[in-house]
């Protein structure tokens, strides 16, 4: 697919307010500030655990980002290794093809995986190395599949470089090998990134279920899985800013229907599963998904209890972004706390009418999110605590407030029914703490 295209997805809501023939708008200089291509494209494809991925470009485009998420391997630790070209000033002058195939085979001798990643950055993409060309030629002598990912930073913003990321998913992986065992109750999860182990609490009901997880797109993900996930029933789309092409263009090629959702909240999980029961159409596992869901919802209800009622009233400002924006305040409103705001900066315009259906019409949705504005919300609303991701975190503390962190470098599983215990324990932690009355008395030398 041309890289141009990338910028016009049919199932995203923003190109349909625009009209058919309109496209998202190319990136201006400093667009890409928040995150750039290269990084989102890193963000959706690292957490493949059994993978090699090899950066082409300098070594600080390879340390700006690595293993900044949270996102957990139930087996194979391959991910965590950080390989790259090194790319210099020789490189620069003389083109580092050379060097790409040499590192490419070198890598493939020394760990034999089962696939290799391989990522452009904007100096080798500016050079005119071609990647492409390189990666068949290896793949030729390794035997083993070496996939491109065209994501130099310059393309556009992170939200762009996970479309990228996807698309190589679709063009070189999916499809290209043929499951084994009974498919009929099988389901790929997409924008599933399994921060801090989140994906772990949705596993077990699923298996109680007889659901099985075909693949995961991508979090604690094997090459192999994801290369099988045309053969799956259903497609959950966990994080449609990210990943909504994945979950459009394998409806349109193997004809897999797909819908979004969120593991987060007690209405939300249960939503989730019922989904997936309907898509699937087994009318025993409609039964037995409904039968599920009212046990963990009674016992669920039964252990929070004690804990909602420290939390209900309490006003919190959430400031997030994509999927977040609005699964994370049913969660809340799940606990009966009190959602004054939300940020939007990452949202789409579906992301953007849910918080409008949970909140109502007059929803307040954050744009800025300096520490200024953010602090001036909290303090309109007098709201309790600000919810949102680890920059934001002294923002909180240095003006007194509690603070809970959502966001990737959390080290708590906030998802499914186990998960809203621990996000309720969580926040009665912070709201709780001595430490915030202590800081707010005045000083002995003010008495």
């Amino acid at each position: 697919m041309p890289k141009q295209d990338l910028w016009n997805e049919p199932a995203c809501g923003h190109n349909q307010k625009k009209g058919a023939k309109q496209k998202c708008p190319a990136p201006k200089p400093g667009g890409n500030a928040g995150g750039c291509a290269f990084d989102g494209a890193q963000i959706v494809l690292v957490p493949i655990a059994d993978s090699a991925h090899l950066v082409h470009g300098p070594i600080a485009c390879l340390g700006n980002s690595w293993d900044s998420r949270g996102s957990l391997s139930s087996g194979p630790e391959l991910y965590k290794m950080a390989f790259t070209t090194d790319m210099n000033e020789e490189s620069i002058v003389f083109g580092g093809e050379k060097n790409l195939l040499r590192s490419i085979l070198e890598l493939a001798e020394e760990y034999h995986p089962p696939s290799i990643f391989v990522y452009s950055t904007c100096v080798s993409a500016l050079i005119g190395d071609d990647l492409a060309t390189i990666c068949h030629r290896a793949q030729e002598k390794t035997g083993i599949p070496v996939i491109p990912v065209d994501s130099p930073g310059f393309l556009g913003s992170k939200n762009l470089g996970n479309r990228a990321a996807g698309q190589a998913l679709l063009d070189c992986v999916v499809g290209t090998s043929e499951p084994e065992g009974d498919l009929s109750r099988s389901i790929n999860l997409i924008g599933e990134y399994n921060i801090a182990g989140e994906l772990w609490n949705m596993t077990p009901l699923f298996e109680r279920l007889g659901i099985r997880i075909l693949s995961t797109m991508t979090g604690d993900g094997r090459y192999h899985q994801i290369a099988t996930a045309h053969r799956a029933k259903a497609n959950m789309v966990v994080c449609s800013k990210a990943l909504i092409n994945i979950g459009r263009q394998m409806k349109d090629q193997y004809n897999i229907p797909y819908f979004e959702g969120s593991f987060y909240g007690k209405t939300d999980t249960s939503k989730v599963l019922r989904n997936i029961a309907e898509l699937i159409g087994d009318p025993d596992l409609i039964m037995r998904t409904e039968s599920l869901i009212r046990e963990e919802e009674s016992l669920l209800d039964k252990r929070l209890e004690p804990l909602r009622r420290q939390l209900r009233g309490k006003k919190a400002l959430i400031y997030t972004g994509g999927v977040k924006s609005w699964s994370v305040i049913s969660a809340l409103q799940d606990l009966g706390l009190v959602v004054v705001a939300t940020g939007v900066g990452k949202s789409t315009e579906e992301d953007k009418e849910r918080i409008r259906d949970l909140l109502g019409p007059q929803a307040r949705m954050i744009e800025d999110g300096s520490p200024k504005n953010l602090l001036s919300v909290m303090a309109e609303f007098n709201a309790d605590i600000l919810i949102a991701g680890g920059r934001n975190q002294y923002t909180a503390l240095k003006s007194r407030l509690p603070f809970l962190d959502i966001n990737q470098e959390r080290h708590h599983t906030y998802t499914g029914y186990e998960g809203m215990v621990e996000l309720a324990q969580e926040l009665v932690h912070c709201l709780t703490s001595p430490v915030f009355a202590e800081v707010r008395r005045p000083s002995p030398w003010e008495s």
